[in-house]
């Protein structure tokens, strides 16, 4: 049987407490966007007719693409549930704070919002902050959505068999994805050869790498090289040299887009015409790589552009501008998650922000059942949703939806 981990124990909990005191202040600026919010923090969860939740991402930084975008389409959701009556008649008060890419800024960031009183939060983004927030979160019980962090540690300790109890994602996990991808080139595309070409020593692309190698193997598939590099490197024409030379059908790049759109440019300036895929790290490639370098690629994606016009409306409408990318979706449904489980704790009449309402919390979403716009999905004894995931394509420079698979 799986084990549950909620809190580790009380003189454990006791020591983070009297820690935050010391720990250093949180990068960003919180603030409320409620329509209610209050003008000084407090350390209620509840304060008259609001109920508080908090929101965090890089908003500055090398990842702030995510960040923002992340942060965009929770605080929309948040906001049209305040429009439309709040829940139960509470206005949700938004307390938003920007980590800036930083494990230890995460944790600074989330510390301060427990202090001012969230009953859960939409949070964190990319996986090492929020693995780093994850492990805090257990002390308070504090119910928690990522949008974004895939790597199967932030729910699931494989080691120990352990499912950290009180964190759901609203993405599929890097194995599912290195999985997903090894079988859409083997089955769908009809590839028995493939390379890879990963950053080393960071979970989410060794995660997508190693499960792509495996699953595509034991498929039947030869993987003909794979190839790394280091983080901050930006020549990989060594690496791509020695993948050319073993002349393989497709390559599968499991990096963010940044790395992403320089591989691909350096892998057509020395002559590779093969195919590239790629995981949800390629969200946000637009307009960095040409259509020529984008020819034949494909990367799987939790939310296609088109796929919900009301949510893309919206966030023009709400923003000035398109939604960015796909972790906006996400964002949008990871709040959607939160508010269904504080939806079932107001329900039953409990105390905003005391162990009894985090733990209805908590309950409500592990048996729920989410009518998101990425799909609607139920968790599994992981805490991880049961979806499909969209193929993407490249018509020109823009990705587009190939197939749902």
């Amino acid at each position: 049987m799986k084990k549950m981990i909620s809190r580790r124990n009380f003189l454990a909990a006791a020591g983070v407490v009297a820690a935050a005191g010391v720990l250093t202040a949180c990068g960003g600026s919180s603030n409320s966007t409620a329509a209610s919010a209050s003008t000084a923090a407090s350390g209620a969860a509840a304060s008259g007719d609001t109920i508080k939740v908090g929101v965090m991402g890089p908003l500055t930084g090398d990842v702030s693409v995510y960040g923002k975008a992340v942060v965009n389409g929770a605080t929309l959701y948040l906001k049209q549930v305040n429009a439309n009556g709040g829940i139960n008649g509470k206005q949700i008060e938004i307390l938003t704070e920007d980590e800036q890419g930083d494990e230890t800024q995460a944790v600074n960031c989330f510390t301060k919002l427990v202090d001012e009183g969230i009953t859960a939060l939409v949070g964190d983004v990319t996986t090492a902050p929020t693995l780093a927030v994850a492990a805090e979160s257990a002390d308070y019980n504090m119910p928690m959505v990522t949008a974004s962090a895939t790597a199967e540690a932030v729910t699931y300790d494989a080691e120990t068999d352990t499912v950290n109890a009180n964190v759901f994602r609203a993405t599929f996990t890097d194995p599912y994805q290195g999985v997903h991808m090894a079988d859409y080139a083997y089955e769908k595309l009809g590839y028995t050869e493939a390379a890879v070409i990963f950053e080393k020593g960071a979970d989410y692309n060794e995660g997508l790498a190693e499960n792509f190698i495996n699953e595509f193997e034991a498929k039947g598939g030869t993987i003909v090289d794979d190839e790394s590099y280091s983080k901050g490197d930006v020549d990989f024409k060594t690496q791509l040299t020695t993948i050319m030379g073993k002349n393989p059908q497709v390559v599968f790049c499991p990096n963010y887009y940044e790395d992403v759109s320089k591989i691909l440019k350096q892998a057509r300036d020395i002559g590779m015409t093969c195919p590239f895929l790629g995981g949800d790290g390629w969200d946000g490639l637009e307009g960095y790589a040409t259509a020529d370098q984008l020819k034949d690629a494909y990367f799987c994606a939790n939310y296609a552009k088109g796929s919900n016009s009301d949510f893309e409306n919206a966030y023009k409408e709400e923003y000035g501008e398109e939604y960015p990318n796909g972790f906006a979706p996400l964002g949008y449904d990871a709040a959607m998650t939160v508010v269904y489980g504080i939806q079932a704790a107001e329900d039953a009449g409990l105390a905003a922000g005391d162990d009894d309402y985090k733990q209805a919390v908590i309950d409500a979403i592990a048996s729920g059942t989410i009518d998101g716009i990425t799909g609607t999905f139920t968790f599994d004894e992981h805490h991880d949703p049961v979806k499909q995931t969209a193929i993407l394509c490249f018509d020109g420079e823009t990705p587009v939806l190939k197939e749902m698979f």
